[in-house]
């Protein structure tokens, strides 16, 4: 079975684990902080907070702004479920607003009537690696007091009008997942601009300990003393997966290359079947491709999956809308309140991309689809 993502390990990251494996440290080590670093620089942002996975990611930079209960977080539910839960689970009430047509990212227009005075975080997820309409949503929630965060678990190494993603957003998730655009094996990481929001961010992540005599509320002069201040988790990114991390970004560039490259060739492939909706690129954005998100207009989306996994194809479906899950009908949320994104699910279908894929299995997956349209 030819699946719809992959990871690509080096022999380069295998000599990186085992160096920290035969090292004293195996976390909350150097290799955590030069991963941080690097991953900082590569966002345009001041620092970053490693986690153990893009799931993680989010709770902490939720927490890390306050979100609680009273606060309303508008999300969008063409998600993973955690864009969603990870403010449900910090007592927020989650409100999903749609997406466009093209991208299926958050439609400004549908946030700005979504808000309230109650709305504390916008959500905005890269959906498929295509950066956010940040100057859109800037726009949304110009005069108020919303802080935007984007969820950008599909698009590390992407840019929107020279600015790299990390740098779109007050906060910004990634998740480095095996199928994402780089891995730790489970990872994930928040960076920012604002420092307090990073070292809120990296307290919550330690369990919330605090051993910064400036920010403990009864500083004593011994060695071991810490405080605990609020609630915290373990989310600490250990340094055998962030030496992973570290080694996988020296081939960021490529891998994010190669995925365009992909992503290119199923466009030119499919490109002449009106039954199709390919996945576009706006004006200013260099996307670094997670999916390749297909879209069949004459409702057989369902035949069309059967049969390229009959035909040893791995393709998935990106997503379930979030508020279709029992656990949000359960609270209220009702299938048609967001009509654009389900249409998109309706459709949507996810080819196979990841850097190791061959140009023959990137043709090979073209006739199937081509043959399938024309049955």
């Amino acid at each position: 079975m030819l699946p719809y993502g992959r990871h690509s390990v080096s022999s380069d990251d295998v000599a990186a684990v085992v160096e920290v494996l035969g090292s004293d440290w195996l976390t909350t080590g150097p290799w955590v902080s030069a991963f941080e670093q690097q991953l900082a620089k590569l966002a345009g942002a001041p620092g970053a907070v490693s986690v153990t996975s893009g799931t993680a990611a989010l709770h902490t930079a939720y927490a890390a702004l306050g979100v609680g209960p009273g606060d309303e977080v508008v999300v969008t539910p063409l998600t993973f479920v955690a864009t969603a839960s990870s403010a449900t689970i910090l007592g927020a009430n989650v409100v999903f607003a749609d997406v466009t047509a093209d991208t299926g990212n958050l439609d400004p227009d549908s946030v700005a009537a979504a808000l309230t005075e109650r709305t504390r975080v916008v959500g905005a997820v890269d959906y498929g690696g295509h950066p956010i309409d940040a100057p859109g949503l800037r726009a949304a929630i110009r005069g108020t007091k919303v802080i935007l965060l984007e969820d950008a678990a599909h698009s590390i190494g992407g840019t929107l009008n020279g600015l790299p993603v990390g740098s779109l957003a007050d906060v910004t998730t990634f998740s480095f997942f095996p199928t994402k655009n780089l891995t730790t094996a489970e990872g994930g990481a928040v960076v920012s601009a604002d420092a307090d929001v990073l070292a809120r961010a990296a307290t919550f992540r330690n369990i919330g300990m605090v051993k910064d005599p400036l920010r403990m509320r009864s500083p004593r002069d011994e060695a071991w003393w810490y405080e605990v201040q609020d609630i915290g988790v373990n989310y600490r990114l250990p340094d055998v997966l962030a030496s992973l991390g570290l080694s996988q970004l020296a081939r960021l560039e490529a891998f994010s290359r190669r995925r365009r490259e992909i992503h290119d060739r199923y466009s030119a492939g499919l490109g002449d079947l009106d039954a199709l909706l390919l996945p576009p690129t706006r004006p200013g954005a260099n996307p670094t491709w997670h999916l390749y998100s297909l879209r069949i207009r004459d409702g057989r989306r369902k035949q069309l999956f059967d049969h390229l996994r009959a035909s040893g194809i791995g393709v998935q479906v990106n997503y379930i809308p979030v508020y279709w899950h029992p656990l949000y009908a359960d609270l209220g949320y009702r299938r048609g309140m967001c009509p654009v994104a389900e249409e998109y699910y309706e459709q949507e279908i996810s080819l196979p991309l990841f850097p190791d894929l061959t140009d023959a299995d990137v043709d090979g997956v073209i006739e199937l689809v081509r043959g399938f349209i024309r049955e």
